[in-house]
């Protein structure tokens, strides 16, 4: 097969392109300016879309998600990433401090509740935002389940998903001297921010090959160089984020804090062969949350493009659109 094809399928579940009614750059605090923007119908439901990474930005291709005549497509990017500045700084750049940008994005919106819609790392913040300010969250749709826990980290991290891609987990380590492998976060951390660039850039372009070769069932393991912009500032924030755990009390905070969303209904679509975020988590969450459904896609991994993925989302948003 070859391996754009099934991003091409992907399409056809998706809803035509629409061009932002709105584009702002909303003063957030502590120097940093966050980049919001609105699409689809000004009195719609309103929908806030929670992208990955941490630092991954939101694209167009986020708005297709949702049909244009019913929803008020509200995106943005996450502190330091994508148009948001300063770029790749992780300068009073939190989970904390992002879900205090969440709502102060909704404040500003004037908008009472919304749908919120995240997946991998949107999927983390999306809960921990959720868990904050429930009255705030009319619904939660969640995509790759991500927890923030360390046993997640050792499968991506520590050589669980390198047994599935021995050739990407060698070149991933090979970096690395062999004495610092035990804490490929930490040896990665170091030289991520050791403020020589071209040091930082070689790093970072390798962090982000390692979990983008994966991100799709029909990937070869080989999505070439990321964009030395990109790759900066998708690297140094999620490598900051998971060095500090997430910046969360507990190990499992989101599971033991269920009891906070469970009047909130929610839909998890998971990818049965997501070697980024597996299956566990998303089957823990729906343990704990009785009011949610879980939709396993079996042809299908990590990445939102994923066409059974896609088409899973845009179906369940159809759904609520309807209710």
């Amino acid at each position: 097969m070859d391996r754009n094809s099934g991003q091409k399928r992907a399409v056809q579940y998706l809803y035509p392109p629409v061009d932002p009614f709105d584009q702002r750059m909303l003063e957030v605090g502590d120097g940093h300016r966050v980049y919001v923007e609105q699409s689809g119908r000004r009195d719609g439901v309103p929908v806030v879309v929670v992208h990955g990474g941490p630092g991954g930005g939101c694209s167009p291709a986020m708005r297709r998600y949702f049909d244009p005549a019913v929803y008020r497509i509200i995106l943005f990017d996450q502190r330091g990433c994508g148009r948001s500045t300063p770029h790749a700084s992780v300068e009073a750049n939190t989970t904390w401090h992002l879900v205090a940008d969440m709502e102060r994005i909704r404040e500003v919106l004037e908008i009472d509740d919304w749908i919120v819609f995240g997946g991998s790392w949107g999927a983390t913040l999306s809960l921990i935002y959720a868990q904050s300010h429930p009255e705030r969250v009319a619904c939660l749709v969640l995509r790759g389940v991500f927890l923030m826990m360390r046993r997640e980290l050792d499968w991506f991290y520590g050589g669980g998903a390198g047994h599935f891609w021995p050739e990407q987990w060698e070149r991933f380590v090979g970096l690395v001297p062999e004495e610092e492998r035990g804490d490929l976060i930490a040896a990665y951390h170091r030289r991520l921010f050791c403020g020589d660039n071209a040091v930082e850039l070689q790093y970072a372009r390798a962090w982000a090959a390692w979990e983008n070769g994966l991100a799709s069932i029909s990937s070869i393991g080989a999505g070439g160089a990321p964009p030395a912009e990109y790759a900066r500032a998708f690297s140094r924030l999620e490598n900051h984020y998971f060095h500090h755990g997430g910046f969360l009390e507990h190990d499992d905070q989101i599971l033991r804090n269920m009891d906070r969303i469970a009047g909130i209904p929610g839909v998890i679509v998971q990818g049965r062969y997501d070697m980024i975020c597996p299956p566990r988590s998303a089957h823990e969450l729906k343990k704990r949350w009785d009011r949610a459904r879980l939709r396993v896609v079996h042809d299908a991994g990590h990445a939102l493009s994923e066409p059974g993925i896609s088409a899973e989302l845009v179906r369940t948003m159809d759904q609520i659109a309807r209710y």
